[in-house]
């Protein structure tokens, strides 16, 4: 607990436009990885499109590893089916943690992250400041696959008694 900087929220949101890998559809689910730490969502039956709307919690005592998403289509007599994957980097969003900047107005944008080839955004990614906490939208798009996205937000959750940011 003495090394822990606090707790990373990852709302996974929705998959959009995945790879099919069923005969017409997929049954994707998706898993985070950070370090020794592995964390999946439930599997949507059927669906190229899922909502997961699930949140995933990280403790985060490195915020150097990158944090690495893998997508995969459920079978139930095989192996399941790699549909894809991307990692990002968590330091932009910590160094806005880090300001502490409890005064601006609900919906500030503190950075923006611009798409490039280092990175797997589909878009530009905002950090922003929403009802007292810093969370930063994202739209991850899958390497290794034909098609598909992931979106994401991310907040972060200070623990007591954790050396913090």
């Amino acid at each position: 607990m003495e090394n822990l900087l606090g707790l990373l929220r990852i709302h996974v949101h929705k998959g959009v436009n995945l790879a099919i890998r069923d005969v017409i559809s997929s049954d994707p689910y998706v898993v985070v990885k950070m370090g020794k730490q592995k964390l999946k969502t439930r599997v949507v039956q059927k669906n190229v499109n899922p909502e997961w709307n699930e949140d995933l919690t990280l403790s985060i005592d490195n915020p150097n590893l990158p944090v690495k998403i893998g997508v995969y289509d459920k079978d139930t007599f095989s192996r399941d089916d790699k549909m894809g994957d991307a990692e990002f980097d968590i330091s932009p969003f910590l160094e806005a943690v880090k300001m502490r900047l409890e005064s601006l107005p609900s919906g500030t944008i503190i950075t923006r992250i611009p798409p490039s080839r280092q990175n797997c955004l589909a878009e530009e990614s905002h950090i922003i400041w929403v009802n007292g906490k810093v969370v930063q939208n994202i739209a991850l798009r899958l390497r290794n696959v034909e098609s598909g996205e992931v979106e994401l937000q991310l907040q972060w959750i200070d623990i007591p008694g954790s050396r913090g940011l």
